[in-house]
């Protein structure tokens, strides 16, 4: 995860349960935890994950392009994955090797 500035954890905490336009925009502008969206769509979750692939953990509605870019942003991402597939298991370990703890069995 990235560390952030005393002034944008300032700006951040101030915005939460955001919905629609405004937490897009807070998601790509400043990688804001979708956690805390309110009505969580694919791009929000998108966007969030290309800013962190740990965000992952906080996507209801996982599909495999969400899961894809979330272990392309950072292959350790994988341990969020609820369906792992080969491809995504793949795109993982090729960002990072230390996601083969991840893999599930069935793929060895």
């Amino acid at each position: 995860m990235s560390i952030l500035s005393r002034d944008k954890w300032k700006k951040l905490t101030h915005k939460k349960n955001l919905s629609g336009a405004k937490a897009l925009e807070a998601v790509n502008e400043d990688g804001y935890d979708p956690q805390y969206v309110i009505d969580q769509t694919h791009k929000i979750y998108l966007a969030a994950v290309r800013q962190d692939g740990h965000n992952l953990q906080y996507v209801r509605d996982q599909t495999p392009e969400i899961c894809l870019a979330a272990v392309r942003q950072d292959g350790n991402a994988l341990q969020y994955v609820k369906d792992q597939t080969k491809e995504i298991c793949l795109a993982a370990v090729k960002q990072s090797w230390e996601a083969l703890r991840y893999v599930e069995e069935r793929f060895f």
